[in-house]
């Protein structure tokens, strides 16, 4: 099973056009896909991992017809649900091409080429932020491990400034109460404490008073640019300043919204986040990258090293030699070379593709509020900041909501799930998709009239 033979040539053929199809579809071609049961697929799927093996050309059918349609097209213009993804065709055929060099990519020694590609990537989100030259990261999993990672670097560069003492009732980590899922299950992991700072936006004036009451126990604070729920950005100008005045470490979640900060409609939303000790933001969501990607980057990168470096006899070789080793800067060992798909399709697009694909996702999330705000059923919970409009349907119950969700994902038509704000169930699109355009809008909202 280690030969290029007639069968794997005849097979390459088959995934190459299967590739170049599913590459090359548009919003008139692409179909949603349908979830189906554990019983639907046993009954059509059959035993398929045998003695002797089905073939690479029967598998690949399988997969075609049964296993990828019982899986939702998360690029389709419709699918509106959680934080969509929309990958370029360039960084799709890339991450077909990297894949088969097997590259391991978490050293310099052994993966020069692809590291120094994402590190360009890595600067120019960098950049974007207005962190300094010397920042650097990786490209991890997704935002829940970037946060932990950033999490885990934060408390021992705490840990470090009190020589290795834990403070009295243990480590805090503060956050704001819109902040994602991840913190609270980051904190679970690292076995430390949450402070939510309440407040539909975390700002300086709130915060400082909650951090002068823990004192040293409090080893971060996480803000959040771009909350999945609603898209608000919270105050990183007066939170960062609070987090400098008291010597604690700013970390900024834009795993979903960071993104916008390419786009000049929305950057001023972002003013402060240049004072981050570390931010993430995931290209898999907003930046077209296929999953998964999330750079994680550190003001002091050397601060990150200090907390994630793996030491053995075997990795001497590689922690003595003094390279940009990506294993160094978060919670991991081996990695692929995650990030070097987004780099293709930035070098080969170039930003200005970028921040035009991001301001059309701006552009038509302020036309689908307006549409939802002259709709006589329902009511926009408030003006969108960045991509994410939410609403309500009136006289809708919970159930209401799951039943129409579920028909529209039935139908292929879109997919919306519902959410709950202050305990009421709620609506929302999050559009980073390139492909939404308003008439895709208008066919969901029209599903909604009484």
């Amino acid at each position: 099973m280690h030969r290029f033979d007639e069968d794997v040539d005849a097979f390459a053929s088959e995934v190459f056009r299967f590739a170049r199809r599913r590459a090359s579809e548009d919003a008139t071609t692409l179909e949603l896909g349908h979830p189906r049961t554990k019983a639907e697929l046993d009954a059509r799927c059959g035993q398929t991992i045998t003695e002797n093996g089905m073939g690479a050309l029967d598998a690949l059918r399988l997969f075609e017809d049964v296993l990828e349609p019982a899986c939702l097209s998360v690029d389709f213009p419709r699918y509106l649900a959680f934080v969509p993804a929309a990958p370029t065709e360039t960084s799709i055929l890339a991450d077909l091409a990297i894949s088969a060099c097997s590259i391991y990519a978490g050293s310099w020694q052994e993966g020069a080429g692809a590291v120094w590609a994402e590190n360009e990537a890595l600067r120019w989100i960098a950049s974007l932020a207005g962190l300094p030259d010397s920042a650097g990261g990786v490209f991890v999993s997704g935002g829940t491990n970037g946060n932990l990672s950033a999490l885990v670097a934060a408390r021992d560069a705490a840990r470090r400034r009190r020589g290795d003492r834990r403070p009295d009732g243990g480590w805090v980590v503060v956050a704001g109460e819109t902040s994602h899922s991840s913190i609270a299950s980051a904190a679970r992991v690292m076995d430390v404490e949450v402070v939510i700072v309440p407040g539909d936006r975390l700002r300086g004036e709130a915060l400082a008073p909650v951090l002068d009451d823990l004192g040293e126990r409090a080893f971060a604070v996480v803000a959040t640019a771009g909350t999945t729920n609603l898209g608000i950005v919270d105050d990183l100008a007066t939170t960062g300043a609070v987090c400098s005045e008291r010597g604690v470490w700013f970390h900024v979640d834009g795993a979903y919204g960071g993104a916008a900060l390419v786009a000049p409609s929305a950057r001023a939303r972002f003013d402060g986040i240049e004072q981050a000790d570390s931010f993430i933001v995931d290209p898999h969501k907003w930046l077209f990258a296929p999953f998964d990607a999330c750079a994680l980057l550190y003001r002091d990168p050397l601060a990150a090293q200090q907390a994630h470096t793996q030491h053995a006899s075997y990795l001497d070789v590689l922690t003595e030699g003094g390279e940009w080793n990506p294993s160094d800067f978060a919670i991991h060992l081996s990695r692929r070379a995650r990030g070097l798909p987004f780099w293709f399709s930035l070098a080969a697009n170039g930003v200005a593709a970028y921040r035009d694909a991001v301001e059309h996702c701006l552009s038509v999330t302020r036309d689908a509020a307006a549409l939802i705000d002259a709709h006589p059923d329902l009511q926009l919970l408030r003006e969108p900041e960045l991509s994410v409009a939410a609403f309500t349907r009136r006289g809708w119950s919970a159930g209401d909501h799951d039943a129409w969700s579920l028909r529209m994902l039935e139908a292929g038509e879109a997919f919306v799930v519902p959410s709950s704000h202050d305990g009421q169930p709620i609506l929302r699109f999050c559009i980073v998709n390139p492909r939404t355009t308003v008439d895709d809008i208008r066919l969901v909202l029209d599903s909604l009239s009484s």
